[in-house]
């Protein structure tokens, strides 16, 4: 239950509120103890008994409309953000509640001969005590839910930074490890050999993976058309190098292309098919990227290598933790005997 996942610190500042909240609501009788002859001609026949049963009812009453404000206001989530109809809800019911409680007081004072204050100006007060009580319980509840609501989002963020130092990093040691300049410079010592035409045309497609690696990675969010610009002068380089024997099969509609992803996100799963899986003339690989609804799915036919030993998960439960960080939302993976397939929402 939500009432079991109150936080040490608000428990203890609840007491203390209930405790300072007991005594001011009771000042005026408490200084009328203190002065008999002065403190008789507002509250006459006042005893210290009937102001301390008073002082621990209205303790036991704030603690009450805590619970019942933390079980009517606050939500589950602490991220979820407090809408002003349900804070204006629990504010009318805490008001009803103390209100209650106050005449149940009464009733027990007049059936039960529990000591209370009798004084006509006690119960003239009682109305404002109630709204005043009300209020500090509902206002603290509101306002320890949104600062803890700020220091969690100011955690993510906190954690979102370091999350994407790492992304860069691996990214970084994905694209400039010596296997894939090995790999590139021997495709484009061959094209310069064979067609100095299409060694220019390799060379800037490149330059566009570098320079998207090294630079558009420092931010959070892209945009799918910066992503998919990117990923196509990706999918040149690696056609250069399996020419014939890979594939892509690109199907995005164009009001997608300004909803936003993580940098590099829909790079990784080509990349991932492509470590993944065999591509040869025997086996060709065709990668499909397309949309379903308002989400973006890589897919592709399992050619697993015979030689494959390196692991998908560490670079799928990245990508996932990002977008939960940056997002709130999971990507999904379906995989089954013939077909593996990744879906990203596009935000």
């Amino acid at each position: 239950m939500k009432l079991f996942h109150v936080h040490k610190r608000f428990l203890l500042m609840m007491n203390a509120i209930a405790v300072l909240v007991a005594f001011l609501m009771h000042l005026p009788e408490l200084i009328a103890l203190s002065d008999p002859v002065a403190g008789s001609r507002l509250f006459p026949d006042v005893h210290w008994a009937n102001v301390s049963y008073e002082i621990l009812f209205t303790y036991l009453s704030v603690l009450l409309l805590f619970f019942l404000n933390i079980r009517m206001m606050l939500p589950d989530n602490p991220a979820t953000e407090l809408r002003w109809k349900r804070v204006a809800l629990t504010f009318v019911v805490t008001l009803v509640v103390c209100n209650l409680l106050g005449k149940g007081f009464v009733f027990l004072h007049q059936h039960c001969d529990v000591p209370a204050i009798t004084a006509t100006l006690h119960h003239y007060l009682h109305p404002l005590r109630d709204i005043l009580m009300t209020c500090i319980v509902t206002g603290t509840c509101y306002l320890d839910h949104q600062n803890q609501r700020s220091r969690r989002v100011l955690l993510e963020n906190e954690q979102l930074r370091s999350e994407n130092l790492v992304n860069q990093y691996e990214a970084l040691k994905s694209q400039l490890n010596p296997h894939m300049l090995f790999n590139s410079l021997n495709t484009l010592y061959s094209l310069i050999r064979e067609s100095p035409e299409k060694a220019q045309n390799y060379l800037q497609e490149l330059s566009r993976v570098m320079r998207y690696t090294l630079h558009d990675n420092l931010s959070h969010t892209v945009s799918l058309n910066e992503e998919m610009s990117f990923v196509r002068s990706y999918i040149y380089l690696l056609q250069m190098r399996y020419e014939d024997n890979l594939n892509f099969d690109i199907d995005l509609p164009q009001e997608l292309m300004q909803r936003q992803v993580p940098p590099m996100a829909v790079q990784m799963l080509v990349e991932n098919a492509v470590k993944h899986n065999e591509i040869s003339n025997r086996n060709p690989l065709t990668i499909r990227i397309h949309a379903e609804g308002n989400a973006l799915c890589v897919s592709n036919r399992i050619q697993p290598k015979l030689t494959d030993s390196s692991n998908t998960c560490i670079g799928l439960a990245n990508l996932s933790k990002r977008y939960r960080l940056l997002f709130g939302q999971d990507i999904t993976i379906e995989e089954n005997e013939k077909d593996f397939k990744v879906t990203l929402p596009l935000i």
